[in-house]
């Protein structure tokens, strides 16, 4: 069972129960999943990039990534329906903590000048996360990198409102900006 898994059942519950006075242990917000999204609008004149990006998301969510198609035609583009313009992946379960745990623990302190993640939520008690440069993940080889690229994480739960939500990842240990007092 990953670590966070455990920290969750044995002292967020307890810590959210006794923070927002919950009387019943389902009532307090659960992480549902953590979406990973990466678009590449450049692979309209470079077929090998989508190739590239669904192998190093597959290689960062440690789970097969998926490809994203266009939905219309856009002459200025040059882009039409059908063709693949990214990639995402979606992780439940044990492939989620371990996703999240490595992410707080490992990829974040590797962003350069980092000060924490901003605070906004969007209104129903969800978080995506923006990340410029695929490399802060260990396990993208900086060697065999043709262009940075940059994603988004979403962090679904289950809380009903944005201070739910907010406390349930602060307990996880994302590092909003609020909490470090530099």
């Amino acid at each position: 069972m990953p670590t966070l898994k455990t920290r969750y059942r044995e002292n967020i519950i307890p810590a959210l129960r006794k923070e927002f006075s919950y009387e019943n242990v389902m009532q307090v917000p659960v992480l549902k999943k953590i979406t990973i999204n990466q678009g590449v609008g450049k692979a309209v004149a470079d077929k090998k990039m989508i190739d590239t990006a669904l192998e190093e998301l597959t290689n960062i969510a440690g789970q097969k990534a998926i490809l994203t198609y266009s939905k219309k035609d856009i002459s200025n583009f040059k882009l039409r329906r059908g063709m693949p313009i990214g990639v995402k992946v979606t992780l439940r379960q044990e492939r989620m903590y371990e996703f999240l745990e490595r992410l707080i623990n490992v990829a974040l302190p590797r962003i350069r000048d980092f000060k924490g993640i901003n605070t906004k939520l969007d209104g129903r008690g969800n978080y995506t996360l923006g990340i410029s440069e695929q490399i802060i993940f260990p396990e993208i080889d900086i060697d065999k990198i043709d262009k940075i690229m940059g994603m988004e994480i979403t962090f679904v739960t289950s809380a009903n409102t944005d201070e739910e939500a907010y406390a349930l990842l602060r307990e996880f240990g994302l590092p909003f900006k609020s909490d470090n007092k530099n």
